[in-house]
């Protein structure tokens, strides 16, 4: 709980600087890259953020790879401000909660949409433009397959569940019969 409400104060902070000098999405990228390369570079993670180095040597490591990855004045400062404050371990966190603030900031709505089997471009961008319409958003859809729903789909909006799959409507049956049975 502690990680999000850090998360969203950083997230929020950069937001904030991005809104004023208008490179909120070059932020987003900057800091999309810089957790992508501790995602592939596991002992650098480690380098930065592992307290049993003196702070002095992980610095300079984190001082040397910024620089190096030709991010933006006000990205090298704010990574320096997470490992002065002892943040840098909430990178990841902070990364999501921005992806988020700018996102909304953009007017988008990210939609996770799962089928039970592969869908047509064609009906992918059915579906997209009618949520658009519900939601009065621009929507980002992150498609996955899942053949355990039998037959139809599930789209998920933050809190909003879109249930139309066998899988449920079996499930909903079966109920209703187990409940015809006991009268």
């Amino acid at each position: 709980m502690i990680s999000l409400r850090i998360a969203r104060r950083y997230a929020k902070a950069l937001l904030a600087i991005g809104k004023e000098d208008g490179q909120a999405e070059t932020y987003k990228e900057e800091l999309a890259g810089f957790v992508t390369l501790l995602d592939e570079q596991q002992e650098l993670e480690m380098a930065i953020s592992n307290p049993l180095y003196n702070a002095e040597g992980r610095k300079k490591v984190l001082e040397a790879v910024v620089e190096r990855s030709g991010v933006s004045r006000v990205m090298k400062s704010f990574l320096s401000l997470l490992f002065e404050k002892g943040r840098i371990k909430y990178l990841r966190d902070i990364h999501a909660f921005y992806d988020k603030l700018t996102d909304e900031l953009a007017n988008i709505v990210r939609a996770d949409l799962v089928s039970a089997s592969d869908i047509s471009d064609e009906t992918i961008e059915r579906i997209r433009s009618a949520l658009a319409k519900k939601t009065g958003k621009n929507v980002k859809m992150d498609i996955t397959v899942d053949p355990a729903l039998i037959g139809g789909a599930v789209t998920k909006i933050g809190d909003l569940v879109l249930d139309g799959s066998v899988r449920t409507q079996l499930k909903s049956l079966k109920e209703s019969l187990q409940r015809s049975e006991v009268i």
